[in-house]
């Protein structure tokens, strides 16, 4: 379990992982060495297992997303996994309960590129059919 603390640190590296330990300190009205202990607690426990890269500006802006429903032949379920780990446009995948068995999120550069994705999912062996979404706007991402 964490504590709210905990949550307030999470949240304050969510939103930049790069913030410094002076600032999350002063946020938190916490010391500095209590924040790099709790970090440290979060990272060895496995709460914190990374810190990844946000794209912002007009990169971020002229970049399409879609999410991916994708229906996979039950035999085939861990070679299409392994599949879509490999295309490197594909940022998550998430198994999900319901018609479809996967949803995938697809980062392209554009419509056309994002098509030629969404084709080559298509066409993996063990895909069975396939519905995609296109985002129009995000509105917030935490």
């Amino acid at each position: 379990m964490i504590g709210n603390k905990d949550e307030q640190l999470l949240m304050l590296l969510r939103r930049n992982a790069r913030t410094s330990i002076t600032d999350i300190a002063k946020a938190l009205n916490m010391s500095r060495s209590t924040v790099q202990n709790r970090i440290a607690r979060l990272e060895s426990s496995g709460v914190i297992t990374g810190y990844s890269v946000q794209l912002g500006g007009a990169f971020s802006s002229s970049q399409v997303e879609a999410h991916v429903s994708i229906k996979v032949a039950q035999k085939l379920t861990a070679r299409t996994n392994s599949a879509l780990e490999g295309i490197s446009q594909v940022s998550q995948l998430f198994s999900v309960s319901g018609e479809y068995d996967l949803i995938a999120i697809v980062e392209a550069q554009s419509l056309e590129g994002l098509s030629a994705i969404l084709d080559e999912i298509g066409n993996l062996e063990g895909v069975e059919r396939t519905n995609s979404a296109v985002v129009l706007e995000t509105r917030f991402r935490r």
